[in-house]
């Protein structure tokens, strides 16, 4: 009995050898995960599964094995096992969507229906509805079916077997037809509008061609007679004139105040009309703009900040007073409406509340804050507050899966794959441990993950986190060779990239302060340098050099001012400079408050922020607000 025990014992001890002999250390398992990958590419299915067995525990398996079966889209078993082990993953989500199209192809309806959820994706809400048609529920899968058929722009291939059976329905009409046709030409979708003119009568054909004529033509209605007495012309007229407004706003205005009258046309077009030219008006800063925007019948946010907007072109501080009092209460206490609560305050000699609000905004790290500190004659104040977490719990959230995933997908430079993963994961999570994720990707020094993640949790006051000193070596030395400080570059590269040299935008611009190839191409030309390739944008030494220079460029044609310069970086210097003042000299203040490209205002106001955070982030003291506030002169 002894020596069975014994030998029992030996055994077990044999295993366990052999089971430690078995574990692969990271590297192994990182070489042999981009070699199962290499199988799956070359349909090496037998050495694949071979291989992906003992992956089992690694943390990109899911990933791994996701891979395969996204190429093996029949095996459905195989899916439906990997959904149930899996479901917690991005992945899991992924295959199914995957899947489901594959059913819809094949015609699975039962097995499509059975594992459909709610989706925002017009494909798969086709095939969803077609599998409830030929499963018998044709009046669900039709009344959704119209939903789908009307909007403004083509829907997926797959969609047309269910618009087939629709058109030939009871469900559909002669005013759905009106409604997609309407829908495409207002986004400007031509070749829609004249399918959908396709399935139209003789007569609402004539009328719908006119529509084309105009589109194509909107000053026609000014002629008379123009509309031959379709009772389409006034929604045609009001067609016309957003095609004006897009050019002209003054001009679409003068036609629309001249000519609305003459037509019947649906209240709802009326105030969308209203409210367009009001607002064009106001982007232009004519001085028109706040008496349209006061008679408008709906107010929105935007319309209610225009209105304090054109009353600031204006410079009519009665009004601007007026307009504060119509903003709602949350936008109320917005810091910048703040601080134009005190500049009207200031202007209608109630000195005394001007200074108490003032008082009460320059504690705050943000632009309007900087300016009220201005205001006071007072030094900024950036309050750095850093988050309270501890080392333990880093380690915690770093060894959950999803961060163990994508810790493994950095490790072999899946940098793209790691950022989609990570912000999955942050998805998932609960606020504070949105903020642990941010110290998280800090502590990988991921600097632009972890600015984008402690926004995600509306944490504004970890200045470290924030405001990284990073690439100081190029910055120093570009900054010094184009006679800029450094300061200045730290707010434009903070704002472009939040310092991943890697970005790329969706129009091209690449690297730390977003260059686009033909802006290098042509800096290269200038500096005299070679141009090797956009590539060389993501070098950090390339891009800072030819970020700094591009901007003092800006800044010499904008007469050193700071705050034009990157508007024009931004927008570029053409637009730049059709936004100056005919005649009188603009409030710096007031100019970039009024800058009508939303994306331009913020990055203008964030750029002079982030390089004043940054001038007490180097202990300087060569950049004041008020360099930045000089006025803006006449073009």
């Amino acid at each position: 009995m002894l020596a069975k025990f014994q030998i029992l014992i030996l055994c077990c001890l044999l295993l366990t050898e052999t089971e430690a002999m078995a574990v692969k250390s990271l590297p192994e398992m990182r070489a042999d995960f981009l070699r199962a990958e290499k199988l799956i590419r070359t349909d090496q299915d037998a050495e694949y599964f071979k291989l992906a067995d003992s992956l089992t525990d690694y943390a990109l398996y899911p990933y791994l094995h996701y891979q395969w079966l996204k190429k093996n889209l029949d095996q459905n078993k195989a899916i439906e096992d990997f959904l149930l082990a899996h479901h917690e993953t991005r992945y899991a989500g992924l295959l199914k969507n995957l899947w489901l199209r594959q059913l819809a192809k094949h015609k699975n309806w039962t097995e499509l229906i059975k594992h459909y959820r709610s989706s925002s994706s017009a494909e798969l809400q086709c095939n969803y509805y077609r599998a409830k048609y030929n499963t018998g529920q044709k009046k669900t899968a039709l009344v959704a079916a119209k939903k789908l058929w009307v909007v403004g722009h083509s829907q997926p291939a797959n969609c047309d077997p269910l618009f087939d059976v629709l058109m030939k329905s009871k469900y559909f009409t002669r005013d759905m037809v009106w409604r997609r046709f309407q829908a495409a030409l207002g986004k400007g979708r031509v070749q829609l509008a004249n399918y959908v003119k396709g399935l139209m009568g003789k007569k609402d054909r004539a009328a719908a061609e006119l529509w084309l004529k105009v589109h194509r033509e909107p000053q026609l209605v000014k002629k008379p007679d123009w509309h031959q007495g379709y009772r389409q012309a006034g929604l045609i007229f009001a067609h016309a004139v957003e095609r004006i407004d897009r050019k002209n706003s003054i001009k679409a205005a003068e036609v629309w105040d001249q000519h609305k009258d003459k037509y019947t046309i649906p209240q709802y077009r009326v105030d969308q009309i209203e409210r367009r030219l009001a607002l064009g008006l106001a982007f232009r800063r004519d001085a028109r703009a706040y008496s349209r925007l006061e008679k408008l019948n709906k107010s929105d946010q935007a319309v209610r900040e225009w209105r304090v907007r054109a009353a600031l072109t204006e410079q009519h501080w009665p009004h601007v007073a007026a307009a504060l009092d119509k903003l709602d209460v949350k936008e109320k206490q917005q810091a910048n409406w703040q601080y134009w609560r005190a500049r009207s305050y200031d202007q209608d000699g109630k000195h005394q509340q001007a200074l108490q609000l003032f008082n009460q905004l320059a504690g705050d790290r943000s632009f309007y804050g900087f300016l009220s500190a201005y205001k006071l004659n007072q030094e900024i104040r950036i309050g750095d507050r850093p988050i309270s977490v501890s080392a333990t719990e880093i380690a915690e959230l770093a060894s959950h899966k999803d961060f163990q995933m994508i810790e493994e997908l950095r490790a072999i430079d899946r940098n793209q794959e790691a950022k989609r993963q990570w912000w999955y994961a942050v998805s998932r999570l609960k606020k504070n441990d949105i903020l642990v994720a941010a110290k998280l990707a800090q502590h990988w020094q991921w600097d632009q993950v972890a600015i984008f993640t402690i926004a995600k949790a509306k944490y504004w006051d970890d200045v470290d986190l924030r405001f990284p000193v990073k690439y100081l070596d190029q910055v120093k030395v570009n900054a010094r060779l184009h006679e800029l400080d450094p300061a200045i570059v730290f707010g434009l590269i903070r704002r472009e990239s939040a310092f991943n040299e890697k970005a790329r935008s969706p129009v091209g611009a690449r690297g730390l302060m977003q260059i686009m190839p033909r802006t290098g191409r042509q800096i290269a030309r200038d500096l005299k340098e070679q141009w090797r390739s956009a590539q060389s944008l993501f070098n950090p030494e390339v891009n800072v050099k030819y970020g700094t220079y591009y901007y003092k460029k800006l800044l010499q044609q904008f007469n050193g001012h700071y705050a034009l310069a990157a508007a024009a970086y931004n927008a570029g210097p053409h637009r730049v400079e059709g936004w100056l003042p005919d005649e009188n000299a603009v409030a710096a203040d007031i100019w970039i408050e009024t800058i009508p490209f939303k994306e331009t205002r913020a990055y203008v106001s964030a750029v002079l922020t982030y390089a004043l955070i940054y001038q007490q982030r180097m202990q300087r003291n060569m950049l004041k607000i008020k360099d930045f506030m000089r006025d803006i002169l006449p073009n």
